[in-house]
């Protein structure tokens, strides 16, 4: 079915709204009523100067008629079929007509697109949920200082009502202390309210120093384009943290610091007017071409101006220190993320680069290069045991790559997939698996 399925619908709802019969409009038109009908039913394709004798009848545009204005609705209800289909393949929807389905039953097209796009949204709400209880330390800090608030007002409060003989400077000692512990109880409640129903065009605050790190790369784009210059050095990077509105704290300062550092290393053993045009090759190539760590080249390509890509590095730990978020792929927050990744799998066989192409399980079919290697983070020493940190990098939509991908997840509590030998923990969308 041709783009333009829609004109026919929008030429049949022009007509009716000016009370115009199909045999006029036909007539107007220099066509039949029967091909007439055939279009408005977009069983039949219509362009050119039909289209313009038509929309002159109707009193519009050709541009108004043909009109793009379904493209959203259309490219939602694919999204929605691909998604898993409730009764297994035999129930499958009919992803090839589509833009019929949209053009015969609008109604239906809206209600359907309409509930899949609420269904994503909570989907995604209650991933972050999810990821903030189980992980928040911001949470779990705020929680028990309230607890310690309300014992220290419970104990004073108790040594007034007990202690009848008690001197009077010390009974105002205790008043003193609870009233700023009944202040400091307050603010904490406040802040705990702001923190779990904020507005809700806010942005996700910072609650750790890496992420403090992240905002600091997200100001810029993802690429530190002073650290480029020939002359950069560590000042420059001083100057960025200094100037970096998101660095709020000491750790974070020092966190920062430390990546940008990185981020000039990488820039000099990759330079980016002779790594640009190179950057579609695959790592060990360009690594072998630089003479550079294969980390290193990860890296740099993720943070490459006007680049979509995404970037996890972990330490051995299995502890996520640094994402750069990608379209596509839910990142946690707070937390480790799906075993199944190549980020973690590379810990198996370092300096061993791994290549595969991955799809997040749930509605969609994004596809993402995951290129992944499990490298030193210092120089190695004779006699010192090597520390390894694991680097992935995303590239969403990668060329070629027929077949079906590996299906992983987000995080084992917020993954949808099917029953998996490698889940922590039961999933919160259990009900939605097969």
């Amino acid at each position: 079915m041709p783009k333009s399925a829609l004109t026919g619908s929008r030429i049949r709802d022009r007509r009716l709204a000016m009370g115009l019969r199909q045999a006029d409009l036909a007539r107007s038109a220099g066509i039949s009523a029967s091909y007439l009908n055939l279009i408005e039913h977009n069983r039949r394709p219509v362009a050119g100067r039909l289209l313009s004798d038509l929309a002159a009848a109707l009193g519009t545009t050709p541009g108004e008629l043909a009109g793009g204005t379904e493209a959203a609705l259309i490219a939602l209800l694919r999204e929605a079929a691909a998604g898993p289909a409730a009764g297994g393949a035999a129930t499958a929807p009919e992803i090839d007509r589509t833009e019929e389905f949209a053009g015969r039953f609008p109604g239906w097209a809206m209600l359907l697109a309409d509930r899949h796009a609420r269904a994503e949204h909570l989907a995604r709400e209650a991933r972050a949920l999810s990821d903030r209880l189980a992980h928040d330390p911001h949470l779990s800090a705020t929680l028990h200082g309230l607890v310690n608030t309300v014992t220290a007002i419970r104990s004073s409060a108790a040594i007034l009502a007990e202690t009848r003989d008690l001197d009077p400077a010390w009974a105002a000692r205790f008043l003193g202390n609870i009233g700023a512990d009944a202040a400091r109880l307050a603010e904490g409640a406040e802040a705990l309210v702001r923190f779990l129903d904020p507005p809700a065009d806010a942005a996700p605050a910072a609650l750790t120093p890496a992420e403090e790190v992240e905002g600091l790369f997200a100001a810029h784009g993802w690429h530190l384009a002073p650290l480029e210059a020939p002359e950069a050095d560590a000042g420059t990077v001083a100057a960025l943290v200094e100037a970096s509105p998101a660095i709020v704290t000491r750790a974070g300062a020092e966190l920062a610091r430390r990546a940008l550092l990185r981020c000039l290393d990488d820039a000099r053993l990759l330079p980016l007017g002779t790594l640009l045009p190179r950057a579609d090759e695959p790592a060990d190539a360009l690594a072998a071409a630089f003479a550079a760590p294969i980390a290193a080249v990860l890296r740099r390509l993720a943070l490459l101006p006007g680049r979509e890509a995404g970037l996890v590095i972990a330490d051995a730990a299995g502890a996520i220190t640094f994402r750069r978020p990608v379209a596509g792929f839910a990142l946690p927050r707070h937390g480790a993320g799906c075993p199944l990744w190549p980020l973690f799998a590379a810990f198996a066989r370092p300096m061993v680069p791994r290549r595969s192409v991955l799809a997040l399980a749930g509605p969609g079919t994004r596809r993402f290069l995951a290129q992944a290697v499990a490298a030193p983070v210092l120089p190695l020493r004779a006699g010192e045991e090597p520390l390894f940190e694991s680097v992935m990098l995303l590239l969403p939509d990668p060329p070629g790559t027929a077949g079906a991908p590996e299906t992983v997840g987000p995080a084992c509590r917020i993954c949808p997939r099917a029953p998996c030998p490698a889940r922590r923990e039961p999933s919160l969308l259990a009900a939605d698996t097969a």
